[in-house]
């Protein structure tokens, strides 16, 4: 059958599919049709804009029974269960993009310190790095995580950190590039500050001190920078929707993202706070809350979502346009 035919009888079935329904049966039977139609258009026309337009409208109705199924628990478990690891999975590209940025920016601190060591002064400033060197010289490098009291530091650190968060979120109104300036600005410290560890020979030593907490600082970092970009792709990239549409959903799914983050971005200020201060714990130790955090959010950022979509069989229709 030629493509325009095959849009000429089904376009006024399709069309009336957009009149929206609360009867369970009825979107049943709509999003039942629409798979069978999708998966027509795929095999025999698989670079049409037709595919585009049925996944737009097979997309809602997916959304719509998923909103209005009867659900069993609540729906706080159900966000973090079901709901925010549809948005991970989603946006798991930009996920991997947004990784990819902080790499190589972190990598361009580290080999801009390397190459001239003005330059970490510029970055990180001269009162900080001459404090750190006069630690250094002293023999305890790491006693600016002990110079304070720990519950005080906890308040100071948490509400910066949940401050800086939305911060990275809102940034991404900039259509995603004020979101990327403070990756690239976050990265580079890092990497410069790693670097000027590494040249004093305590490389492996500021990892497993400052990762102790860092992990889960530095992973929710490069989360909440995806959640800022998912609300500026979505205004550079409506797709089938209007942009003032697109913005709202991606406005959406960031702040969820946002919100899934506040107790991690808690728990590295515990461990900042508490934990990070005592330097000279079993490297062991070190090892097993670093591993710990790092599994945690490789497994749930990133392989449960996976698993969601497999038991809920998502991948049926392309998400892109949610």
């Amino acid at each position: 059958m030629r493509e325009g035919h095959f849009i000429k009888i089904n376009k006024e079935r399709w069309d009336s599919y957009l009149d929206e329904t609360n009867d369970p049966d009825e979107l049943a039977k709509r999003f039942a049709y629409l798979v069978d139609d999708l998966g027509y258009a795929k095999t025999h026309y698989p670079h049409s804009n037709t595919i585009t337009y049925i996944n737009s409208i097979a997309a809602k109705i997916y959304l719509s029974i998923y909103r209005n199924k009867k659900e069993k628990g609540n729906k706080f478990k159900l966000f973090f269960t079901e709901e925010l690891p549809l948005i991970m999975y989603r946006n798991r590209k930009t996920l991997l993009y947004t990784f990819l940025f902080f790499l190589v920016f972190m990598l361009m601190g580290i080999f801009s310190g390397w190459r001239d060591q003005t330059f970490v002064r510029a970055v990180l400033g001269d009162d900080y790095v001459d404090m750190t060197m006069a630690n250094i010289s002293s023999g305890d490098p790491f006693k600016v995580y002990k110079d304070q009291g720990e519950f005080s530091m906890f308040l100071q650190i948490t509400w910066n950190n949940i401050r800086v968060m939305f911060m990275f979120f809102l940034a991404g109104i900039t259509c995603s590039v004020g979101t990327i300036y403070l990756l690239f600005k976050n990265s580079l410290m890092l990497g410069v500050f790693e670097q000027m560890f590494f040249a004093h020979n305590l490389g492996f030593k500021s990892i497993l001190v400052v990762f102790t907490h860092g992990t889960l600082e530095i992973s929710g970092m490069i989360i909440e920078a995806t959640a800022g970009i998912i609300m500026g792709n979505a205004i550079l990239f409506p797709g089938t929707y209007t942009r003032k549409e697109s913005f709202v959903r991606g406005a959406k799914d960031g702040i969820k993202i946002v919100v899934s983050l506040i107790p991690i971005v808690i728990m590295a200020g515990f461990f900042e706070s508490y934990i990070t201060r005592h330097t000279e714990m079993p490297v062991v130790l070190n090892l097993i809350i670093l591993a710990a955090s790092l599994a945690f959010i490789i497994f749930y950022f990133i392989l449960y979502p996976m698993k969601v979509a497999r038991r809920l069989n998502v991948d049926q229709i392309s998400f892109k346009k949610l």
